[in-house]
């Protein structure tokens, strides 16, 4: 699927004839953004046929799983960035998979052009488009503007994703605390694998803007260079909160393991006051059952009940004394 607009003069249209692509490059008033999902043969030769964009940076773009990164070209330049959004567990699926869902987007940017080649939908790209074509948009007619809006669309998009991450935790704190559930340890670990996925992306995106506001890549003027300092300062931001959150994990994960241990200590210990006091009454049976002929309260009428009421009275008065030290 492939959508191509073309903006000469602050208007605005929808070509369909990709062939074209070269006679609207020769205008260096045009700004040419062509948008590539899922391309297939013809659409990648067309890429390297009209834009001329060398077979190496064809090959990172149209490839899944590429790190983040800007590689500067003769003439343009290749950035590669990802989407992040939340994914609902699917509980018809036996295996877990990763709950925030990674979309890579290449993105070819040059004096008059801007390319966005993508394996699944990214709703930034639409909404970006939608900005562009709307009335007096604040995104001007420089590939600059546009490239800045799509990024900033990005970045900002990390915001919501992490208030989902937080209440995440929160849920899984009040499961850990107060509905204890063994499939809690489970979910954390889930959860920092995620988010670890998740920084391996972020944190490289940083580099990426940090070599756009040095300048390394001359896309941006100057005086346009503010707003870049704005999306580089939230995915900063980001990031901190990646590193904050998988500590928070890490100490849910710490007082779940505490908590499982105090149960089993509870535990061990209930069993071994409660054998106590079943071998004191163990000790009085074995004494009353030895084979001897002439044994206290043996022939008495009421031998059996005292020696049931000895027990009895033995096993509350240990129980009271583990309780009075607090052990029970």
């Amino acid at each position: 699927m492939h959508t191509l607009h073309i903006c000469q003069a602050g208007v605005f249209c929808a070509v369909e004839d990709l062939a074209a692509i070269s006679d609207y490059l020769k205008q260096p008033e045009t700004l040419v953004w062509l948008d590539l999902e899922a391309p297939d043969g013809a659409e990648v030769a067309l890429l390297h046929e009209e834009f001329g964009f060398h077979p190496l940076a064809i090959e990172d773009a149209v490839r899944d799983h590429e790190r983040p990164k800007v590689d500067a070209y003769a003439g343009y330049y290749l950035i590669v960035f990802y989407s992040a959004a939340y994914r609902p567990p699917d509980e018809a699926s036996t295996e877990r998979e990763p709950q925030i869902d990674l979309r890579q987007l290449s993105i070819f940017a040059g004096k008059n052009f801007i390319v966005t080649i993508r394996r699944r939908p990214i709703s930034q790209v639409a909404e970006t488009l939608a900005r562009w074509h709307a009335p007096d948009s604040p995104l001007g007619y420089s590939v600059s503007g546009v490239l800045h809006a799509l990024l900033d669309a990005i970045v900002d998009d990390y915001f919501s994703l992490m208030d989902q991450v937080v209440d995440w935790i929160e849920e899984l704190e009040d499961t850990i605390f107060s509905r204890f559930r063994t499939g809690a340890i489970e979910e954390i670990f889930g959860l920092k694998k995620d988010l670890l996925l998740l920084r391996r992306v972020v944190a490289p995106e940083r580099d990426v803007l940090n070599v756009l506001l040095r300048q390394e890549a001359p896309i941006f003027r100057p005086t346009e260079l503010i707003y870049l300092q704005d999306v580089y300062d939230h995915i900063v931001r980001v990031t901190d909160s990646i590193d904050s959150y998988r500590e928070l994990l890490s100490s849910a994960l710490d007082s779940y393991l505490s908590l499982q241990s105090n149960q089993l200590n509870q535990l061990v210990k209930t069993l071994t006051l409660s054998s106590i006091i079943l071998m004191a009454c163990s000790l009085i049976a074995g004494i009353y059952g030895m084979n001897f002929a002439y044994m206290p309260e043996l022939s008495w009428r009421w031998g059996y009940p005292f020696a049931l009421g000895l027990m009895l009275v033995t096993g509350i008065a240990l129980g009271a004394f583990f309780r009075s030290r607090k052990w029970w």
